[in-house]
């Protein structure tokens, strides 16, 4: 199993950059979705998740859902980087027989669960997690979850049966950086108090700045953990991040970067990294 081989800020920073390359090269969007969960997922690939690069299916593993499928610019990259595969297989994004789809796919080395119709992912998870459960396994389970995703009510049916069944070894991670695909959630549908809806719903909750590595880490570490409950991560985070002119706009949702702003852009990921 892999653990602690990497170092989250390199691995993030060569993440982010290819998330832009993808999205330029390809025409492809969800930019902002995907840099606004990288520094999660670096930090869950370099020292907190147990993989398995030679056995992407080793019983032992931790088992990763990403819910938010249509950013696996991110994911794919982070795959790429931890060396599920060679980084030319993302020549292939969204080419014609590839599975390097525009939204996560199950083929693709290190991917639990095939995603885009959202609000699916954490039922799968509970599933998972409770099987694991049943047989004192020692592997956790994830599932990223995006905001506007909240939105569906199959994800709260989902929670009602984590805290149920007391799944300790599931851990949601909400990538609440505030922006749905129609405009900002606090006005398409409030979810806030979100924290206090959580605990109702009998969750140990957290809220953590989803862009500090080492707040990040020592929160999914499991070092704060106090209950037997399952847990929830409610990261705060900006769509577009480390992108000055991509930050929090809802474009970014959508559009596909020009020759001058991919340049600007890699130049900004640069130079603040």
């Amino acid at each position: 199993m892999t653990q602690n081989k990497f170092n989250s800020t390199e691995l993030s920073l060569n993440a982010k950059l290819q998330i832009l390359t993808l999205a330029y090269e390809n025409k492809a969007s969800h930019i902002g979705g995907a840099l606004s969960i990288v520094d999660v997922l670096a930090v869950l690939y370099s020292s907190v998740l147990n993989y398995n690069i030679a056995d992407s299916k080793d019983e032992k593993r931790d088992r990763l859902f990403y819910s938010k499928g249509h950013c696996c610019t991110a994911l794919y990259a982070i795959l790429a980087e931890v060396g599920f595969y060679e980084k030319t297989a993302l020549d292939g994004f969204t080419k014609d027989g590839s599975y390097f789809t525009s939204h996560v796919n199950s083929k693709v080395p290190g991917i639990e669960l095939s995603t885009g119709s959202l609000g699916h992912a954490l039922s799968v998870a509970c599933g998972v997690a409770i099987a694991g459960k049943r047989k004192n396994a020692d592997w956790k389970t994830y599932c990223i979850l995006s905001d506007g995703e909240l939105n569906e009510g199959s994800n709260w049916e989902a929670i009602l049966f984590a805290a149920h069944h007391n799944l300790d070894n599931l851990t949601v991670i909400i990538d609440f950086n505030k922006i749905q695909s129609f405009g900002r959630v606090e006005e398409v549908i409030k979810l806030e108090p979100l924290a206090a809806k959580f605990e109702s719903f009998g969750f140990e909750v957290f809220e953590i700045d989803g862009h500090n590595h080492s707040e990040i880490f020592e929160t999914l570490s499991g070092k704060k953990y106090t209950t037997q409950k399952p847990k929830v991560i409610i990261a705060n985070t900006v769509k577009g991040k480390g992108v000055l002119f991509m930050e929090n706009k809802l474009a970014w949702h959508y559009k596909s970067p020009s020759e001058a702003e991919y340049n600007e852009a890699i130049n900004f990921i640069k130079s603040n990294n």
